[in-house]
C-alpha cells in the first residue's frame, strides 16, 4: 500500500495542499444472532477503502474512494484538494497549517491488540454450540417468552499517513456477545441481559474474552432473575434517597453525562448533532466543581480490552491517558489538533473516523471513573436506606448534557445496611453536576470493569464509535428515583 499512500500524498502537496493525510482501512466483521433457539442471522461483512483529507488557506477537504489503484488514490487526492480549495474562497484566508494544527505529527511504528485466540479461526460450530447452549438455558425458565443470544467479531487494519512524515499501522481485534431474556406475566414485561444491556459486552480482545463471559453458566440466572421481576415490588415514586450505582450502569451514567460533555467540539459549537452540544464551555476549563472530591475521570487509549484502545488515533497521535476530572475539577477535553491549538493546548488523540469513507471526528477512548477504596459490602453496610442499582435499560439527556433520566433493569432495596426486596422498572433523574457532587464513596480496584458502548452515534452524516467506560460501584447521596416508568 506504501506507492498508493505516496501518490496520494504528492497529489495534494503538487495541487496546492499545506497538508494532508491518508487513511487505509480494511474491515471485517462477522454476527451471530440467535433468538428463541434459532438462529436468525449470520453475516459476514468486508470493507476496505482509502480516505483522504487535504488543508488548503484555513480550509479542510475531504475524499474517499473504495478502488486501491494508484489512479483512484490521484483522482481522490486531487478531489479533496479541490473542496478544500472551494471551501476556502467561501470562507476568506485562513490560518496556515502550523497555526491550525499545531506543531507536526511524524509518529511511525505499528501496533496490534493482543489476542489469545483470533476468533476468525473459530469454527461457525463451536461458535453456534455456544449460543444455542446458553439459549437452552435460558428456554429452561416458562415465564421468559422472548430470548437472544448473539457474538459479534471485528478485525480492522488501518494504515495512516501524512505530509509531515507520520506512517503508522496497526491491526484491531473486538470480540464480544451478550444473552437477553424477555419475561411476560402479571400484567408486566420485564428484561434482563447478561454480561450487559442493549445486546452484548464487548472488547478489544480475542475469543478467549467471549469464553470467559461463560455465556451458557450465567444465562438461566439471567432468564430467573426476569422472571423474579414480574412480581417484585416497583420502584418508590417520586422520592429522594441514597443510590448505590453498580459498574454497568455508571458506566452509560460517565459516557453520556462526561464522555459527551468533555468532547470539545461539543464545548466549542462546532458538533450539534445526537443530543447537541455541551454545558462545560472553555471559560470553565480549572475553573469548575464538576464533581466531589472522590470523582477523578480519566481518558485512556491504553486501557486493555476498552474499545477505545489503539496504538494511534486517526491524526497519528500516539494512545495516552489524560485527566477529564481531577478531584472533581474538570481539567481536561477530549480534543483534536485543531480544537487543541484553539485553547493552546495540544491533542490527546482523540479522533476517530468511524470508516474509510467518513472524517475523523472527536471520540471518546476510555473515559472512566477511577477507583476508590471500599469494599462493596461495607458501602452497603454503610448505607442506612438506599437502593442498589443494576443494569441500564433506557436513558435520556438534554442537548447540554445537564438534565439527565436512567431507567434500570433491575433494583434492590438497602435498609439499614443490608439489601432487601426486589424493585422493578427503577428510575433516576439529576442535574450534571449537581449528580455527580453527591458521589461520596467508590468501590476499589477489584470490583471495577470495563463496560463496552459500541454503539455511539454523532456526526452527520452519522458515525457510529466503539468506546468503553471502567467503573466499580459507586454511592450518590439524595438522588430523586421514580419519576417515571
Amino acid at each position: 500500500m506504501d506507492p498508493l499512500i505516496a501518490t496520494a500524498l504528492d497529489t495534494a502537496r503538487q495541487r496546492g495542499a499545506e497538508y494532508a493525510d491518508i487513511r487505509l482501512v480494511s474491515n471485517r466483521e462477522q454476527r451471530i444472532v440467535v433468538r428463541n433457539g434459532v438462529v436468525e442471522t449470520m453475516t459476514a461483512d468486508e470493507s476496505v477503502g482509502l480516505g483522504i483529507r487535504a488543508l488548503y488557506n484555513g480550509a479542510w477537504g475531504f475524499a474517499s474512494t473504495r478502488e486501491l489503484t494508484s489512479a483512484a488514490a490521484d483522482q481522490a487526492a486531487g478531489q479533496a484538494v479541490q473542496i478544500a480549495r472551494a471551501s476556502a474562497s467561501q470562507n476568506g484566508a485562513g490560518m496556515t497549517s502550523e497555526q491550525l494544527l499545531g506543531a507536526p505529527v511524524t509518529g511511525r511504528g505499528s501496533y496490534a491488540t493482543p489476542i489469545g485466540i483470533d476468533p476468525f479461526t473459530v469454527s461457525l460450530d463451536d461458535k453456534l454450540a455456544l449460543l444455542l447452549a446458553a439459549d437452552s438455558e435460558m428456554a429452561a425458565v416458562p415465564q421468559v417468552s422472548a430470548r437472544m443470544d448473539n457474538l459479534v467479531f471485528i478485525r480492522e487494519e488501518r494504515t495512516f499517513a501524512n505530509t509531515e512524515g507520520a506512517h503508522v499501522s496497526q491491526t484491531i481485534y473486538e470480540a464480544g456477545g451478550g444473552v437477553q431474556a424477555t419475561a411476560v406475566g402479571n400484567g408486566e414485561t420485564q428484561r434482563r441481559s447478561y454480561p450487559q444491556s442493549h445486546g452484548r459486552q464487548q472488547g478489544c480482545a480475542g475469543w478467549e474474552y467471549v469464553v470467559a463471559m461463560d455465556l451458557p453458566g450465567n444465562a438461566r440466572r439471567t432468564a430467573e432473575e426476569a422472571a423474579e421481576l414480574l412480581t417484585a415490588e416497583p420502584c418508590p415514586t417520586d422520592i429522594a434517597t441514597d443510590l448505590i450505582i453498580d459498574s454497568s450502569q455508571l458506566a452509560l451514567q460517565i459516557h453520556e453525562s462526561c464522555g459527551h460533555a468533555v468532547e470539545l467540539d461539543r464545548a466549542l459549537g462546532d458538533e450539534a448533532a445526537f443530543a447537541g452540544t455541551s454545558f462545560l464551555t472553555p471559560d470553565l476549563l480549572h475553573n469548575f466543581q464538576y464533581g466531589s472530591e472522590h470523582v477523578n475521570i480519566t481518558a485512556d487509549s491504553t486501557d486493555a480490552t476498552g474499545l477505545g484502545t489503539f496504538g494511534w488515533d486517526d491524526e497519528g497521535l500516539p494512545a495516552q491517558s489524560t485527566d477529564n476530572i481531577r478531584d472533581g475539577q474538570f481539567v481536561g477535553y477530549l480534543m483534536s489538533r485543531e480544537s487543541a491549538t484553539r485553547l493552546g493546548l495540544s491533542s490527546n488523540g482523540c479522533m476517530r473516523a468511524s470508516s474509510w469513507n467518513r472524517i475523523p471526528l472527536i471520540r471518546m477512548t476510555n473515559v472512566s471513573l477511577q477507583p476508590g477504596a471500599w469494599t462493596l459490602d461495607d458501602l452497603i453496610a454503610d448505607t442506612d436506606d438506599g437502593i442498589y442499582l443494576e443494569t441500564n435499560r433506557s436513558w435520556s439527556i438534554d442537548d447540554r448534557r445537564y438534565n439527565f433520566q436512567f431507567g434500570t433493569e433491575i433494583g434492590r432495596e438497602i435498609k439499614s445496611g443490608k439489601l432487601g426486596r426486589l424493585l422493578r422498572n427503577c428510575t433516576y433523574t439529576g442535574i450534571t453536576p449537581e449528580f455527580w457532587r453527591s458521589c461520596d464513596a467508590v468501590c476499589g480496584p477489584e470490583y471495577r470493569q470495563l463496560w463496552a458502548t459500541p454503539r455511539c452515534g454523532k456526526g452527520q452524516p452519522g458515525q457510529i464509535a466503539h468506546t468503553s467506560h471502567g467503573a466499580s460501584p459507586t454511592r450518590f447521596r439524595n438522588v430523586r428515583v421514580g419519576v417515571m416508568r
